[in-house]
């Protein structure tokens, strides 16, 4: 069931999902799209990109740990944070939707997919990589403590990092059927664009697109122009199912 709880925004649901407090949006109309947030951040740091987004049904919520959701006692596994993702999905009557997963929330987004695959139609991982074995960066704390509100929780901000430091998909991107986008800044430090290459090279149905630009995809300009790739892609006709 959906609760209304005290503390979140005018606008936003709290379901619970294995005990823990979780703050979910569902706004506009037509197909939906799933959005999964990077490290630390809020529903609200898709403001940009939605800016610049043609129209459809917005699902969004903030990770356990994170904006208005609570903090578990415990860290959740990366299919624990999928699994919160269908029951998002669920809540709202939605079966399956479009994806899109920034920098963490794409790690999320592979394993929805692989998790899940029902109910992904399509997929865009901006700025992502795949866990265990990726290609290291630099690490920036510094993106992960923008203008957003509330500011990041670090006991939440350490349980995401647990989790992706001890999980990859290398194994599964092969099994990704859904029609992929992999979209990466060519000037990315903290998620090198290699790692954009490799998931692309290893997911059978995927596209690679580097624009200019560094990791935060989400700020406004890069936003803009993410934006209009991504509705792009998943504007795009689904292909003829075989005979």
């Amino acid at each position: 069931m959906i609760h209304h709880w005290g503390g979140a925004e005018s606008g936003t649901t709290v379901l619970s999902v294995r005990g823990v407090r979780i703050a979910a949006s569902i706004t506009g109309s037509g197909d939906p799209v799933l959005l999964l947030n990077g490290l630390s951040r809020p529903m609200q740091s898709w403001t940009p990109f939605l800016e610049a987004f043609p129209g459809r049904t917005v699902i969004s919520y903030d990770s356990p740990g994170v904006g208005a959701s609570q903090t578990p006692l415990i860290p959740f596994s990366m299919p624990m944070l999928a699994d919160v993702a269908v029951r998002v999905l669920d809540e709202f009557g939605v079966g399956a939707a479009d994806v899109v997963g920034f920098s963490f929330g794409g790690a999320v987004a592979q394993q929805l997919a692989l998790g899940h695959p029902g109910r992904v139609n399509r997929l865009v991982l901006l700025a992502s990589a795949c866990g265990v074995g990726a290609v290291p960066g630099v690490p920036r704390i510094g993106l992960l403590c923008r203008q957003w509100k509330p500011a990041p929780k670090w006991l939440g901000l350490l349980w995401q990092i647990a989790a992706i430091s001890s999980w990859t998909s290398i194994p599964g991107l092969g099994r990704i059927k859904a029609p992929t986008l992999v979209l990466c800044g060519d000037a990315d430090k903290p998620v090198p664009p290699a790692n954009s290459r490799v998931l692309a090279s290893r997911i059978s149905d995927a596209r690679l697109i580097t624009v200019r630009g560094g990791h935060d995809l989400q700020k406004p300009g890069p936003a803009a122009v993410v934006a209009r790739l991504v509705g792009e892609f998943l504007d795009r006709p689904a292909p003829a199912a075989a005979s």
